[in-house]
């Protein structure tokens, strides 16, 4: 099993197990983590396995041609988006980001591009108005390992079939910048919620509230009335704070907040958060 380094996480900057490493120590099975692949120690280790197939997830290193060419039924990928579409490092939160209607799995035989080789299976799963980046990643996790077995039993019968990704409709997914995550209320209500789902679990949609840092971990649209009030007010600003939540006007239409949470305090709904804040004629900003 190969899975990066260890890094420092949390407050003490400790170094962290990833969920993957922690897994395979479970089960006994041995775990390599060289910071590149290129090293004549790493590639000993991957002839030493004498491997039929070698199977990636989200590794986030790139494989070397001399590697790609060990494992004798080749490097597969198992990759979060219907290639060519969201080739690159955060398929899962561009996608919700843009709007898509649906998403899915990839299996693809890797070569030296990034994410181009050609596809082996794929299946599709509609992205729903409640969908974040956290509940589509579970669901793409349990479609992608159903689909690598039946890929795998494919390859090994030599019936697999490959199929060249086409050159049409070909986007990229950028790695995800902290900076992405501030909410700017002047932009459309739509694309501030789908900001706000594809950001959850990380790095996690944020604006500001008396000169303090407010995530946002849930919201909602709004209705037709509640747009219409929106548009008579400045984008940011509170149109209404109740249990069922917090009505925040956009630069076009409103968003209802559900879910908030202060620096240094856990996520609360919207219910428990006003017990202990005052959002009459409050304003959020993004500075």
């Amino acid at each position: 099993m190969f899975t990066q380094p260890d890094r420092p996480a949390g407050r003490g900057q400790e170094l962290k197990f990833s969920p993957i490493k922690r897994c395979a120590l479970e089960l006994g099975l041995p775990v390599y983590q060289p910071a590149t692949l290129k090293s004549p120690e790493a590639l000993d280790i991957f002839r030493a396995a004498q491997m039929d197939a070698l199977v990636v997830a989200a590794y986030g290193l790139i494989l070397p041609p001399s590697v790609l060419g060990l494992p004798k039924l080749g490097c597969i990928n198992i990759h979060a988006s219907l290639l060519p579409r969201w080739r690159g490092a955060a398929p899962i939160q561009r996608a919700l980001l843009a709007g898509d209607p649906r998403t899915g799995i990839t299996i693809m035989r890797m070569d030296s591009g990034l994410d181009t080789g050609p596809m082996l299976a794929a299946q599709a799963t509609a992205i729903g108005p409640r969908d974040t980046a956290k509940t589509l990643h579970d669901r793409l996790a349990l479609l992608g390992a159903e689909l690598i077995c039946e890929t795998l039993d494919s390859l090994r019968e030599g019936a697999a079939r490959e199929v060249a990704q086409p050159a049409e409709g070909v986007t990229y997914a950028a790695k995800l910048d902290k900076a992405e995550a501030l909410i700017h209320w002047t932009e459309d209500a739509v694309q501030i919620w789908r900001q706000i789902r594809a950001f959850n679990p990380w790095p996690v949609a944020e604006t500001r509230f008396d000169g303090q840092q407010l995530r946002i971990w849930d919201a909602e649209l709004l209705d037709s009335q509640a747009r219409a009030a929106a548009g008579r007010s400045v984008p940011g600003s509170v149109l209404a704070a109740a249990d069922e939540g917090i009505d925040v006007a956009c630069g076009h239409g409103a968003l209802r907040l559900l879910r908030l949470q202060l620096a240094g305090r856990k996520p609360l709904p919207a219910r428990e958060f006003l017990q202990g804040q005052r959002l009459q004629l409050a304003r959020f900003a993004d500075t």
